[in-house]
């Protein structure tokens, strides 16, 4: 277990790490593993040196998993209501929008139930306020008592469901803002770790484009499953292409592959998907978007995940986690999501190869028991690290992003 005030927590693994480093924050003094007092710049050093040897090693493969936190931003020691949301807020939103019994949906006033009538019509134990309450429940239970909504109600019923989802898109909403997001730094730390030829492989639960936006201030190429056509349709063969050119004037026909290119998996969807008249999946302009296709957070998006375009996405992944030589970088991501930790648990109890990196807010405490499932496997000595950082944070300048060398 992690100590209160631990900010970097490795195992020995290999003679690069020939015993375990544990950097603490004591209060007023900073210091190193051997007890001794560091300033803070030095202390920051010491991590930076200890994460880009952890990293630095010579990866076949770089799967970075970007969680909801990765989009929340701190200001002035407050999230940033202009940005990500975590649940709980939205939950919030979701109450504060419907206590008026009014929502509007496709440019009309509807009648609706409050979020508290919703709770006790579908017989929910916790209210929003209780340290139980747990919004992906609620909304599962929604789903399924639908069934059973007396007729009369129905309309209402349906058109409170609906409200929830529309909060919920509004919610996750937002552009990229360099002075506020630091994706684009992390993107490129990554991808340049990466021999010419691999592409950065970034695998992400959040419905907002910030990345997609990200990779395009820093000119990187993305395939995103779409088709590099007029009207992007979905096609997961696409992750298996790559960009070359021709070397002029070469009999070997030697190929150039184009740097700074990388696959996005979005595995719950996006603001800027949605069906067209054929049923095909195809991507546009969130702006155009009116039926986004989306998991919408529930206890039942692990079955949701089995459809498509859904399955294809959680099949690459899971093929990604499967090669050997590969470095799983989490952030944002609070292994919540029970369907997705445990495919990443099994695969570090199963691939030798894969090394993982947990950097989140905050590493103390039991947060869920996958959060103990990966603690209990690093002090088994399989090659897992946790890294107190945020992608908005410090997380690119620990990777390599302040040294001028990221290689």
């Amino acid at each position: 277990m992690t100590n209160k005030d631990d900010i970097l927590f490795f195992d020995a693994v290999d003679d690069k790490f020939e015993r375990e480093s544990t950097f603490k924050h004591n209060r007023s003094d900073l210091k190193s593993d051997d007890g001794e007092n560091v300033d803070e710049q030095e202390f920051r050093n010491l991590i930076a040196k200890v994460v880009r040897q952890f990293v630095r090693r010579p990866f076949d493969n770089i799967v970075l998993l970007v969680g909801a936190g990765a989009s929340v931003v701190i200001s002035d020691g407050d999230i940033d209501a202009n940005f990500g949301k975590t649940v709980s807020q939205i939950s919030k939103d979701a109450e504060q929008q419907l206590e008026n019994g009014k929502y509007t949906l496709d440019n009309a006033e509807v009648e609706v139930f409050t979020l508290d009538e919703v709770i006790d019509k579908v017989m929910y134990n916790f209210q929003v306020d209780d340290d139980d309450f747990n919004f992906e429940d609620l909304i599962s239970r929604i789903i399924h008592f639908k069934t059973f909504v007396n007729p009369k109600d129905l309309t209402k019923f349906d058109n409170t469901h609906r409200a929830i989802e529309e909060i919920i898109k509004k919610d996750t909403s937002y552009n990229y803002d360099s002075k506020f997001f630091r994706h684009a730094a992390v993107l490129k730390v990554l991808s340049n770790l990466l021999e010419s030829g691999k592409k950065l492989n970034v695998v992400t639960t959040n419905y907002d484009t910030v990345i997609e936006e990200a990779a395009d201030s820093i000119s990187m190429t993305v395939f995103d499953g779409f088709s590099f056509t007029q009207k992007p349709k979905f096609d997961g063969a696409m992750f298996d292409w790559n960009l070359v050119k021709d070397v002029p004037n070469v009999s070997t026909r030697e190929l150039i592959y184009k740097p700074s290119v990388m696959n996005l998996l979005k595995i719950h969807g996006s603001l800027t998907w949605e069906y067209d008249y054929q049923n095909n999946v195809v991507r546009q302009s969130k702006d155009f978007v009116k039926k986004p296709i989306m998991v919408f957070p529930s206890s039942d998006k692990y079955s949701q995940s089995y459809q498509q375009p859904y399955f294809d996405l959680f099949v690459k992944f899971q093929e990604l986690l499967k090669q050997p030589n590969t470095l799983l970088i989490t952030t944002g991501f609070s292994f919540a999501d029970n369907h997705i930790s445990q495919m990443i648990i099994s695969s570090i109890k199963a691939n030798n190869g894969l090394s993982t990196l947990v950097s989140d807010f905050k590493l103390e405490g039991t947060k869920n028991d996958n959060w103990e499932q990966l603690q209990s496997l690093k002090n088994q000595h399989f090659d897992i690290a946790f890294l107190k950082a945020t992608m908005n944070g410090d997380l690119a300048d620990y990777l390599g992003g302040n040294d001028g060398d990221n290689r």
